[in-house]
């Protein structure tokens, strides 16, 4: 059992540099992969205060692959995002603040088109995504709300991504 604060200590001292290796594999990114391994510590730490997971090490990778995923993911959404080549194509169009007419009917087209999908969308469906790309709640999140599981939550949002994606252009 893991109820002692100095054998659950002693679990990570033992096995840091093995997580550390591991979630550098993972995410490529030294400091990144500290940050992971020191997040999936302290979760690690507030579960084991509640239950005692049959085989701990096992679950403490789990924490950290889960991390490191979710950090990709994060990467993959910023860099989306911040393309310098989107930064420079509304520089180009920038007047006075206002977007040009047939980019302000382009996202009133999108918009519109977006809704559509939404309306048709099963509810569970459409919830999961406002919550995920409106409101900005993490998958477990949703899955609490919903009371459904973090796959099937992350299943939803895809899913409604896609449908999306079918109607819209996407930058």
């Amino acid at each position: 059992m893991l109820e002692q604060t100095g054998s659950v200590g002693a679990l990570y001292a033992k096995h840091q540099s093995a997580l550390l290796k591991y979630a550098r594999g993972l995410v490529s990114d030294r400091s990144q992969a500290e940050d992971i391994v020191q997040e999936a510590w302290l979760r690690f730490g507030r579960i084991v205060a509640d239950v005692s997971p049959s085989d701990p090490l096992r679950y403490l990778y789990s924490i950290v692959r889960n991390l490191a995923i979710d950090y990709r993911r994060q990467k993959i959404r910023e860099n989306g995002l911040l393309d310098p080549g989107a930064l420079e194509t509304v520089a180009e169009h920038a007047t006075d603040g206002e977007a040009p007419p047939d980019q302000i009917m382009r996202d009133r087209n999108a918009v519109d088109a977006v809704r559509a999908v939404m309306t048709a969308m099963p509810e569970q469906m459409r919830v999961a995504f406002e919550m995920h790309r409106f409101d900005g709640y993490k998958l477990r999140e949703i899955a609490e709300h919903l009371r459904i599981s973090v796959s099937m939550a992350h299943v939803l949002v895809s899913e409604a991504v896609d449908r999306c994606r079918q109607h819209v252009e996407w930058p």
